[in-house]
């Protein structure tokens, strides 16, 4: 049973739990929170404008918050509370927020939401109250999102969603106040100069105040002793599939096929696409007929190359409940996919991209706990076989860079969030042969001017990113690029540079209409 905090004007005006009005203090509504956490500490909270109570979609909250580390709300306003503009100072997929469908995201609304009480205690002592809600929200999410607190916009949370509030007001006191305490320093200067760059605007005042203001942090364990058995059933009869492209490497995809024989939780099928584009040739895979498997092998052989197409022909054979996304040089545990398993019945997971590292890579530098990637890994993730069943990757990346950032990004526009999970592990051999093989002759690689970035990064920009993130991200390449080119009169080199990212913009947009 929730407790509700009815809000209005920054102010608590209300507090109902089981139908019943409970008493509330004074206080700000974020020191309520905590306040009324500490009081009810197995209840989830909920916090509501008072103008949406009969819209409140309490049918819904327990499949929202189907386990303990989730916050989720919903903005009803056309704009967010901090402006477009932080485009400039935040490249991540989280700030182009799909409204229409559950979306991973830090930018939280006071409209309504709601976050488990066990997760405030342990942030009690830990973080700010802000006065302005919306600013608290924003900050509680921005500094637990990596810490494994799963953050949404949910507009399953309201019965109905017509209802448009005001458009938050442009504050770039606030917007440079965040950026300083939430971001390391530079980027609240990359922010000044973004907005001067394009948007003709001398921020100098919110700039110098936030010299009084202190980054904000919080542990990295601060939630790890949280458990949450999500109640979400999201594995029925745990068929898996297993697809891998491949390009000669005929040693290295024998070995991980050894390793699927010996899993504790068998494949059902493995879906190889072998590609070799030398006309007359055949396969070299003959251990597939000679080795006794125990699964069904469908082995595709293809002249065509390209990692887009190999996996887009994989897909169109699964069957199963779920699809293991494989490289050809990984190993596993033969309890790998046991293990995935729990992974996912745990924490109700439909799209996990697992840790990938290479066999010597060091053991501090990996991240111990689950939490909303930014990232989605082609070769080592496990995905619910029905939620890609009109998807397909976007083979204007063929042979170039983006390919699975897209395809993650297509997921996450249709409401299915990826989490990240570092266990269980798996190792990635790096294979010195196979990829492309002989150098691919790209529509560009003898262009007079070469473009830079490639020109599928930049098609994953504009297919995926604000203009203010684009802009930002060709502030951070101009500095980023001089370190390591020729050209260091500054004059001159602004000048090829942006004559080269010109180019790029030519060619992504050439590549996008291909599709």
């Amino acid at each position: 049973m929730p407790v509700i905090v009815y809000h209005q004007n920054n102010k608590v005006v209300e507090v109902d739990f089981d139908g019943k009005s409970i008493l509330f203090s004074e206080k700000n509504i974020a020191n309520n929170l905590f306040q009324i956490a500490t009081q009810y500490p197995e209840c989830l909270i909920i916090w509501c404008q008072l103008d949406l109570k009969s819209n409140l979609n309490c049918t819904e909250l327990a499949e929202i918050f189907h386990h303990k580390k989730i916050m989720a709300s919903y903005n009803l306003s056309t704009n967010s509370f901090f402006p477009e503009t932080i485009g400039y100072a935040d490249l991540s997929l989280f700030i182009n927020v799909k409204k229409d469908v559950t979306y991973p995201t830090w930018m939280m609304s006071t409209h309504v939401g709601g976050i488990n009480a066990e997760v405030l205690n342990a942030l009690n002592n830990q973080i700010l109250k802000d006065l302005n809600f919306d600013y608290f929200l924003h900050s509680m999410a921005k500094l637990a999102m990596p810490l494994g607190l799963y953050c949404y916009s949910e507009p399953r949370l309201l019965k109905k969603s017509e209802v448009i509030f005001p458009k938050f007001k442009n504050n770039n006191y606030l917007l440079f106040r965040f950026v300083k305490q939430h971001y390391k320093t530079r980027w609240t200067f990359l922010l000044f100069l973004n907005l001067f760059l394009y948007e003709k605007k001398f921020a100098f005042l919110p700039l110098f105040f936030t010299i009084f203001y202190n980054k904000r942090y919080l542990k990295d364990d601060l939630l790890q002793l949280i458990e949450s058995q999500s109640q979400k059933k999201t594995v029925e009869d745990g068929s898996i599939d297993i697809i891998i492209p491949t390009i000669g490497r005929k040693k290295y995809l024998h070995d991980f096929l050894k390793d699927l024989a010996l899993q504790t939780h068998l494949p059902k099928k493995v879906i190889i696409v072998e590609q070799n584009p030398f006309v007359g040739s055949f396969s070299e895979l003959d251990f597939i007929e000679s080795n006794n498997w125990p699964f069904y092998i469908k082995h595709i052989f293809t002249h065509k190359t390209g990692a887009c197409n190999a996996r887009n022909l994989a897909l169109a054979e699964i069957k199963s409940e779920w699809v293991f996304m494989a490289d050809d040089d990984i190993r596993i545990d033969k309890i790998f996919l046991e293990e995935a398993f729990e992974v996912i019945k745990k924490d109700g997971l439909e799209q996990v991209t697992f840790g990938c590292y290479a066999s010597d890579y060091a053991e501090n530098k990996k991240i111990r706990h689950r939490f909303q990637s930014g990232n989605f890994g082609s070769g080592c993730s496990i995905v619910k076989s029905k939620n890609i069943g009109s998807m397909s990757y976007n083979t204007s990346f063929e042979f170039g860079y983006g390919e699975d950032s897209d395809y993650g990004m297509q997921l996450r526009n249709q409401g299915f969030d990826v989490i990240y999970s570092p266990k269980p592990e798996i190792v990635h051999l790096k294979a010195p042969i196979g990829g492309f093989r002989a150098k691919h002759i790209l529509d560009w690689t003898n262009d007079l001017i070469q473009p830079k970035p490639s020109p599928t990064i930049m098609l994953y920009k504009l297919l995926n990113e604000t203009k203010q993130q684009l802009k930002g991200y060709k502030t951070t390449l101009f500095f980023k690029f001089y370190k390591v080119q020729k050209i260091k009169n500054p004059i001159k080199y602004y000048k090829n540079y942006k004559i080269q990212w010109d180019r790029s913009l030519y060619w992504a947009n050439k590549l996008n209409s291909k599709e």
